[in-house]
């Protein structure tokens, strides 16, 4: 036989298409081609198919070899189709005797020694393969990330010649099976928090109704340790949302070993560019937006990051999603995070410090302050002061305050108060519903107008309050938001 067909899977956004990796061998000079819009990486596996079939003590066939991976107008990106095409290669030319049927999937990077090497994205192979029914075969380092898919049907090979000797009958490769104990995860605990008893009531509330936020203080205050800790706080994943995250993860580490189902929390450093926190580059990537989906996205000193990079965390933060377009086609990925930021009150860090003097001038305070823009400024809901506190707050014993085991069941409850009443949380509720929602009086009505009025809020504002004021009352227990609510609530928006 001089032609053979094996299938694998491509890597665009989160979908994994199928591709047909056929291999055919002709007479005349001795050559390999591989067509069908391969990448440079795509391009020097014959290199590393030579090798591994020498080293794995098979015959390079000296002939034409075609390699075509279709869909033709697809982009192939990196090693993954050493594998499949160093199968079709050696089914083509009569060494392997492909005993399989049509319902199985290769994936894997060939080492010059024959083993096989993980790649990223198996995730979103395996739940690919898992709805058409098929197998996939997996590098065995790639082994823990493919098998947490469930009911997926997952066969991991440490080497291109056991991997043979299971497709020719000789020997089989032991299922995978799917994990289903997973370690509990663990956070930094709320308790290593002393004092700051306001910036502690606005981090639950938060939590409770998935709002952004925005920690500005003093250098030393705590705010970064606040930050930290609102993971440990949220409800706990579901498996849904556990799976999405590590689909993600996988791209960034294809060997992980985590079995933990854990919040993200990303802090990238104020230097990220826009294609690290965004995403995108040559050969689109998530960017961190999207590896904090689900779970809390850290930007600490914001006002140091590129203005460029700032304002792309618009579209996110109103939608949930980063779309990268390029010239051949479009990627959409998952970004529905919490934003949680921090920054000092001017470039020395100390103004309305009541130890230490502001060393800058009206012109420097107000520049630094125009480095984040009114609009990203409007989609945060909640503006919260860190102050400094005392020295002798900070050395007393045992002064820190309630643990997040406490403050997450809170959490749990509200959060299971809005999904039962609304079917999403409070930051995602359209502002149609809202008002039904909130059940505001007269009185209330009041206060917010004169609120508005006064604290020149615009419209986007004065729904995020009202959201801000629905988690409030729902920590309360209320069914309707009442004026404690509203003034709380008004307290977190910047005068």
């Amino acid at each position: 036989m001089e032609l053979s067909v094996i299938h694998s899977r491509a890597l665009s956004g989160l979908s994994a298409p199928m591709v047909r990796v056929e291999a055919h061998l002709s007479n005349g000079l001795p050559a390999f081609n591989i067509v069908g819009l391969p990448e440079t990486a795509v391009r020097e596996s014959k290199e590393r198919v030579r090798s591994a079939l020498l080293n794995s003590h098979f015959e390079f066939p000296d002939r034409r070899i075609t390699i075509n991976l279709a869909p033709a107008d697809l982009p192939k990106v990196g090693g993954r189709f050493d594998l499949p095409i160093a199968l079709g290669i050696l089914i083509a030319s009569g060494q392997l005797e492909n005993r399989r049927g049509e319902h199985d999937e290769f994936l894997g990077e060939l080492a010059l020694d024959g083993s096989l090497r993980a790649v990223p994205g198996v995730v979103c192979a395996a739940l690919a393969a898992s709805a058409c029914g098929n197998t996939l075969f997996v590098p065995t380092a790639c082994e823990h990330n493919a098998s947490q898919v469930p009911d997926a049907n997952i066969l991991a090979a440490p080497d291109l010649l056991t991997l043979c000797a299971h497709i020719n009958g000789s020997a089989a490769l032991p299922p995978s099976r799917t994990a289903e104990h997973r370690v509990p995860a663990s956070y930094p605990d709320l308790s290593d928090v002393v004092g700051q008893t306001s910036a502690r009531r606005a981090l639950e509330v938060a939590a409770c109704g998935a709002h952004n936020l925005l920690l500005s203080g003093p250098p030393g205050t705590g705010k970064t340790l606040l930050a930290s800790r609102l993971p440990g706080i949220l409800p706990p994943p579901s498996k849904e949302e556990a799976l999405v995250a590590l689909a993600l993860r996988d791209f960034q580490d294809a060997q992980t070993t985590d079995s933990a189902l854990r919040r993200p929390f990303r802090s990238p450093h104020h230097s990220a560019s826009a294609a690290a926190l965004i995403g995108g580059g040559s050969h689109p990537r998530p960017g961190e937006v999207s590896l904090a989906h689900g779970g809390v996205l850290f930007l600490d000193e914001l006002p140091e990051f590129n203005r460029h990079c700032l304002e792309a965390l618009r579209e996110p933060l109103e939608s949930g999603q980063v779309t990268l377009s390029r010239a051949r086609h479009k990627l959409t990925y998952p970004a529905s995070f919490q934003l949680v930021a921090a920054m000092n009150p001017c470039p020395c860090g100390y103004l309305g410090d009541a130890e230490r003097a502001c060393r800058c001038t009206p012109e420097q305070v107000q520049r630094y302050a125009g480095r984040v823009s009114g609009p990203l400024l409007d989609r945060i809901d909640m503006h919260v002061p860190v102050p400094r506190l005392p020295a002798a707050m900070l050395l007393e014993k045992g002064a820190g305050g309630e643990p997040s085991a406490a403050v997450r069941s809170r959490v749990i409850q509200c959060r299971a108060r809005q999904l039962a009443r609304q079917q999403c949380t409070n930051a995602n509720l359209h502002s149609e519903p809202l008002l039904d929602v909130c059940q505001l009086g007269e009185a209330q009505r009041q206060l917010l107008e004169t609120a508005a009025q006064r604290l020149h809020l615009s419209g986007r504002a004065l729904h995020r309050t009202l959201r801000v004021a629905r988690s409030i009352a729902d920590l309360d227990c209320a069914d309707v938001v009442e004026e404690n609510h509203l003034s709380e609530a008004l307290a977190y928006r910047p005068g």
